[in-house]
């Protein structure tokens, strides 16, 4: 059974809410393999929302933060204000690729979506949401570190790439032409929340800014 837990998160920047539409970037950490980060964000009429990954290849977010490369491979999971998932991505189409492995594993979802509150999900592959809804979970809920079944090993115990690359835990997350987006408490699966809570939830901090 999957089970949100209450974490603390250190917020920078203003939470202010804004109709018109703007920009919005995200950096941060995963401290396990199957860690799910959580945003809520809003959308003040149809519009074309973009949501970008850099923690795989690094790369200049919006608001100008230089991200290096070298995180993990992420995927996400997109949800209207029901909870219904609306659609996933894996390694955008257009993409730059990695510096070390040469291949493009961020992900790139454009889309329009109409007036109304949404949530998207940052995992690590091959965490997929098992959908229809969010409450559904995902699929590597309970399992801990798993990337290294993935790649055969990659010597470490966590964090590893299908090509067998050791990465991190960062990720970078844009979110471009909505109303309002914030972080919502992260997702820390059972059985290992108790873990994380007392021992490491010092890697789920993140820094959000605004970009008008």
């Amino acid at each position: 059974m999957t089970r949100f837990s209450t974490a603390c998160v250190l917020l920078l920047g203003l939470t202010a809410q804004s109709a018109a539409a703007v920009d919005f970037s995200f950096i941060g950490a995963l401290t396990s393999d199957n860690d799910v980060a959580l945003f809520d964000f809003t959308v003040g009429a149809t519009s074309n929302v973009t949501l970008r990954t850099y923690s795989y290849a690094g790369g200049t977010m919006a608001d100008g933060t230089v991200i290096a490369a070298g995180g993990f491979d992420p995927i996400l999971a997109l949800f209207d204000g029901s909870g219904v998932l609306i659609d996933q991505n894996d390694d955008g189409s257009s993409v730059p690729p990695g510096p070390v492995t040469g291949v493009g594993f961020d992900t790139l979802l454009e889309t329009t979506l109409a007036a109304g509150s949404y949530t998207v999900s940052v995992m690590q592959y091959d965490n997929f949401a098992n959908g229809p809804k969010l409450a559904d979970g995902f699929r590597r809920d309970g399992q801990g570190n798993f990337t290294g079944i993935l790649s055969g090993g990659c010597g470490a115990p966590l964090f590893c790439d299908v090509t067998g690359d050791a990465r991190t835990g960062n990720w970078a997350f844009d979110i471009l032409n909505v109303s309002e987006a914030v972080i919502v408490t992260p997702r820390v699966p059972l059985p290992a929340a108790m873990p994380l809570l007392l021992g490491g939830l010092g890697g789920l901090m993140m820094l959000r800014r605004r970009v008008r």
